[in-house]
């Protein structure tokens, strides 16, 4: 029996058709008469040789566009010279949304808009653009060919939103239309690029994260606008405040500014507070839920986004993407083909799989690390990826991978210099990495364990993160009785507590770490524990036995044959030797070891040896060398660590003593707030000498000169303090000297030889005022003659003065 044939109505003027009625062909009708039949082939021909007058509409946005202005005004600019401009970026990074801001703002051309999520075959790609751009079909054309013909020289914008799944057949009909239609343009979104001849790709990443958690600053990154925005729209009563700025900071760190994710976390704002909106941000699938009912399916949660893009993956590529999950703090490729490696994936494949992923948007390139590169999973991502991970019964496998990497980076300790750069020196970018191993390796404690912790204390250490670098050890060193590395960590843990000055646990763990030394009768061993004794000795003021112990660790050394513990032991000895008062040996010894360490240590190191080499020439008078070794301290030393306080420290006794006052009192006050920042303790000899030299220089400013120098001092960091101790002009200094434009017009004059009178009739001024500014000056510079201001303005502003002439 055959099936009933639904009432339908004409395709052309909609009249009812005849239940039944078909056409000759034995088809149902789809017109009710050969008028209707004709009036649809008249229309049909039309629009297939022809562009519509007016195109589909774009959809309205629903709610605000936020943020992204750079990116739009960039893009406005590619789009005038690139025919194909492909936006790319992860799931939920706002492509789609981005393309369309960008769309509307376009002026002279058609746009149209052909959304291809829910198309799977790619066969229909033509078809479904032909009704985007308004094109009907044509009898015995191809589509391809009708595409060509309806848009011909016609300015128009085609929008291809979503291609990655259709990849291949969007480059194709790409390249064909571009080729033939010389008015059209074609902006696409993609998680990978097209691979089309002349196609521009813009990568389309995370919103701009806010860099502090002041008002101010929240409210120049775009991912808090758009929380803010997307907030006040579940409950009408929330604003950012003082209170809640660094929980709204922190939640879109958390989410890597990626815009679904931070729209998603928004509507739980007015049911949750912020602090458990927070929290619950550690399972981000589970927080990252209940997306816009009628957004695509794929968009609803942030686990369906990520799934889509894995889904598209071939199965090594998969593989790659789960296992570089257990490295959380980002990987080098050396990394990734060690983690990532197995029976089935040669690790020559891994780095070639990497960059597929990158083009593929699912991997990031970090662009303020390396060489070597390093890249990153955005957090949403690496979590799927460990989801995915243990479900494929590998989790554990690969972080054993990971933590027998790390632990292979590690050189085998030897000697005292182990706890410097040696045992750090190719895991600088891998702290969350050893963080993850540590804590994967203490489930069952090994050598390995011991030995990642080392390191992981040190990377603490060298990030004046003292407190939890010395829990990191004693954790390990609790988990694990005996082991190769034992004497190395014990005399680690004592090193670490007699800098944080808890001298009476550095001498006991330095007396332990001796003990077991002498037991093993290794003389590297035995070195590391002699030199980390003689620290210890040191922090109790004990200087001449600390000496001697040096002296021992010295020659322990020297059997190694170890040309760079030679220079470490003979940088320490000198260093006690001046703490002792012996200046000429401590000198000779820096003279002979400084060769040394500028070979074979790095710059930190070497910054702490220049500081030696300082205190020793100013000890000695000789101020010139000294400033000049505080000088390169600075310059090798980390910006925001503690030695750029000794540094400039250093800086402002040889200032003071040089009678530069103004100078002086900038330099101990950027040091004086470096210190309050990072909690770095003085010693009482050394704080006595910088509060003296502080001290003599307030009195010689007086209450105006002295806030001209604190408030001059706020200004002095990054390339302009660098400029301000090597004594040179930046485009900073010049912008905003020291003195202000009048008052330096009225030094240059001074330093000419011209009298306040003269100076007067000069600028037009009268002497009373020239007198005033000479006042201001003298109060700032700290210099009371005209002989001393105009040699001063000599030595500080006329290279300033050269370069605003110029």
């Amino acid at each position: 029996m055959a099936s009933p044939i639904s009432i339908s109505k004409c395709s052309s003027c909609g009249a009812e058709l005849a239940v039944g009625r078909r056409s000759k062909a034995g088809r149902p009708a789809r017109y009710c008469s050969n008028v209707c039949r004709q009036r649809a082939y008249r229309r049909r021909g039309k629009t297939s040789v022809e562009t519509p007058d007016e195109l589909p509409e774009l959809p309205s946005a629903l709610d605000e566009f936020v943020g992204r202005a750079e990116e739009l005004t960039q893009l406005r600019s590619r789009l005038r010279s690139a025919r194909l401009l492909t936006l790319v970026g992860p799931g939920g990074a706002g492509k789609t949304r981005l393309a369309l801001e960008l769309a509307r703002q376009i002026r002279g051309d058609r746009v149209g808009l052909a959304e291809l999520d829910s198309l799977s075959d790619g066969d229909l790609l033509p078809h479904v653009v032909a009704v985007a751009l308004g094109i009907g079909e044509r009898n015995g054309t191809s589509m391809h060919e009708t595409l060509c013909q309806a848009l011909g020289r016609h300015r128009t914008l085609l929008v291809l939103d979503n291609c990655e799944h259709l990849v291949h057949a969007c480059a194709r009909l790409a390249d064909v239309l571009l080729r033939r239609c010389p008015g059209l343009r074609i902006l696409a979104t993609s998680r990978e690029s097209l691979r089309v001849p002349g196609e521009s790709l813009f990568r389309v990443g995370e919103l701009s994260l806010p860099k502090s958690d002041d008002i101010p600053a929240l409210l120049r990154s775009d991912a808090v606008q758009l929380f803010t925005r997307r907030a006040q729209a579940c409950d009408l009563g929330f604003e950012l405040t003082a209170d809640n700025a660094r929980a709204v900071a922190e939640i879109c760190r958390q989410a890597d500014g990626l815009p679904l994710a931070i729209e998603l976390v928004a509507r739980r704002v007015g049911s949750l507070p912020l602090d458990h909106i927070l929290a619950g941000m550690d399972d981000q699938f589970t927080m990252l839920t209940e997306g816009c009912r009628t957004a695509p399916e794929r968009h609803h949660e942030l686990r369906s986004t990520i799934g889509w893009s894995y889904h598209l993956l071939d199965p090594a590529e998969q593989a790659v993407l789960r296992r570089l999950a257990v490295l959380p703090g980002g990987f080098s490729l050396d990394g990734a083909s060690a983690v990532c490696a197995d029976s089935d994936l040669g690790q020559d494949a891994v780095p070639r799989l990497v960059h597929v992923l990158e083009a593929k948007s699912l991997v990031v390139a970090d662009s303020g690390a390396g060489p070597p590169a390093r890249f990153r999973l955005l957090n949403a991502i690496r979590t799927y990826g460990l989801e995915r991970l243990e479900a494929a019964g590998e989790l554990t496998e690969a972080k054993e991978r990971a933590a027998d990497w790390l632990a292979g980076q590690i050189p085998r300790p030897a000697g005292p210099q182990f706890h410097g750069e040696q045992l750090t020196d190719k895991l600088q970018h891998e702290l969350d990495n050893l963080a993850a191993a540590v804590d994967h390796t203490a489930v069952r404690p090994d050598d390995r364990h011991l030995l990642l912790a080392m390191a992981l204390a040190c990377l603490w250490l060298q990030r004046d993160h003292w407190t939890t670098g010395r829990q990191v050890l004693a954790n390990a060193l609790e988990r694990v009785a005996d082991s190769s590395y034992h004497v190395n960590a014990i005399a680690l843990a004592a090193r670490m507590a007699t800098l944080q000055v808890d001298h009476s646990e550095g001498l006991r763990l330095a007396e332990r770490a001796m003990t077991l030394a002498r037991a093993r009768a290794d003389v590297g061993e035995l070195a590391d524990a002699t030199d980390t004794w003689a620290l210890a000795l040191t922090g109790r003021q004990d200087f001449a036995g600390a000496v001697a112990s040096y002296r021992d660790c010295l020659e322990l050394v020297r059997s190694l044959n170890r040309p760079q513990d030679i220079a470490f032991c003979q940088k320490s000895l000198a260093w006690t030797l001046f703490r002792a008062g012996e200046l000429t040996e401590a000198g000779e010894l820096m003279d002979a070891c400084l060769p040394g360490i500028r070979a074979f240590c790095s710059d930190p190191y070497l910054a702490s040896a220049l500081h030696t080499v300082g205190l020793l020439r100013l000890t000695a008078g000789d101020l010139v060398a000294a400033e000049a070794a505080f000088v390169e301290e600075l310059c090798l030393t980390p910006k925001d660590s503690r030695g750029v306080a000794f540094a400039l420290e250093g800086l402002a006794i040889v200032a003071g003593r040089r009678g530069e006052l103004h100078r002086c009192l900038c330099f101990v006050t950027v040091a004086a707030e470096l210190r309050r920042q990072i909690n770095i303790p003085l010693d009482a000899e050394w704080l006595h000498r910088v509060e003296e030299t502080a001290s003599k220089a307030r009195n010689g400013l007086g209450p105006a000169g002295t806030d001209a120098a604190l408030a001059a001092s706020r200004h002095l960091q990054g390339e302009r303090l660098l400029s301000c101790v090597r004594r040179e002009p930046s485009r900073q200094s010049q912008k905003d000297p020291l003195l202000t434009e009048r008052e330096l017009e009225v030094v240059t004059l001074v330093a000419e030889g011209l009298t306040n009178r003269e100076i007067a009739a000069r600028l037009r001024l009268s002497p009373s005022t020239v007198a005033t500014h000479l006042n201001h000056v003298r109060d700032k510079v700290g210099k009371r003659s005209r002989i001393q201001i105009a040699l001063w303005a000599k030595t500080h502003y006329e290279d300033f003065r050269n370069a605003d002439n110029g």
